[in-house]
């Protein structure tokens, strides 16, 4: 056994965990404990456990698996959102939480951008009707929205928000933006962005509202019956954040009424949901299972970022994305 440290690892798998093809790149810097072998063999594997890289949620982190690590050093969540992590108790041990920032912005922005069309021009929908087996003939009376020169609201112009405003003018989009923090006069001039210190302002002119926040206690259920009651009744509602940012019980009844025209979802909350929940069976709803980073590209570069991440740790200077 070479002296590299070593990280627990949930599952290397190509539907599960961390995809298997990315191994070699994990094993040039540690030597990886799988959580299965882990719980077979605790006594063994604890003292040598520095690291634990968290992907998709796994492995779930409690007090019990942080006292049973007393050498771990860091955990490296993949994504973003740490929202799923403890930090007061993991912080508590004196363990340290790095992200993968940055590398995720671009494929998500593009999935923010794809679940607009699709829902804007029926896509799925289309999908069906030309594969179905008992279709004889197209409608012609089946009319989608247009996207250009529409106008859209973004909730939330971070580095994600700011990535869909790039990507929407060009479809010569009005851009609105509800934010904590107004961007610079330059910077909403080269997304023709208009900022609105109110969010009522941009639900109430939006013809597509796109949540891009973090979860936190202020942003949970910031979607709810009032806000959805303020937007147009043939508006879209697209969330590529966190499910939880939305009222989902108000949402249902929203879409069930035609208070608005639609939704386009790459999360909810829980994951996945319940099969017999509702938003499942709309057809005025568009859901993905939470793959707003899911691409090659991102996926290797974020497991490059973990891993810079630990290797600084273990060489005893700052994580970059602590």
């Amino acid at each position: 056994m070479n002296d590299q440290a070593h990280v627990l690892v949930y599952k290397l798998s190509e539907t599960e965990g961390i995809p298997e093809r990315f191994a070699e790149l994990i094993k040039k810097h540690f030597n990886i404990i799988y959580c299965e072998e882990f719980l077979k063999n605790e006594k063994k594997h604890a003292e040598k456990i520095q690291f634990i890289f968290q992907w998709e949620g796994y492995p779930r982190i409690d007090e019990k698996l942080l006292k049973s690590l007393p050498h771990l050093k860091a955990i490296i969540n993949h994504g973003v959102g740490v929202d799923h992590l403890n930090l007061p108790l993991i912080n508590s041990f004196g363990v340290k939480v790095a992200n993968t920032p940055h590398v995720v912005d671009n494929a998500t922005a593009e999935m923010g951008m794809a679940l607009m069309l699709a829902s804007a021009r029926n896509i799925l929908e289309g999908q069906k009707v030309s594969t179905s087996p008992d279709t004889k003939m197209y409608p012609l009376n089946w009319f989608g929205v247009e996207v250009t020169g529409a106008t859209l609201g973004i909730i939330g112009m971070g580095r994600i928000g700011y990535k869909v405003a790039q990507r929407a003018k060009g479809f010569e989009m009005r851009i609105l933006y509800h934010n904590r923090n107004r961007r610079t006069e330059e910077e909403e001039r080269l997304v023709g962005a208009c900022y609105c210190a109110k969010i009522d302002d941009l639900l109430l002119k939006s013809d597509f509202v796109m949540i891009v926040v973090s979860l936190t206690p202020q942003t949970s259920k910031m979607i709810g019956e009032r806000e959805l009651s303020l937007m147009k009744p043939n508006a879209t509602l697209i969330n590529i954040s966190r499910g939880g940012v939305i009222d989902q019980d108000a949402l249902v009844k929203a879409l069930q009424n035609g208070v608005i025209r639609a939704a386009a979802l790459d999360v909810s909350e829980p994951e996945p949901l319940p099969r017999n929940h509702p938003i499942l069976h709309l057809p005025n709803v568009i859901l993905t299972p939470h793959i707003g980073t899911a691409t090659e590209k991102t996926t290797h570069e974020m497991l490059e970022k973990m891993i810079e991440n630990a290797v600084a740790a273990v060489r005893g200077f700052p994580m970059p994305d602590e």
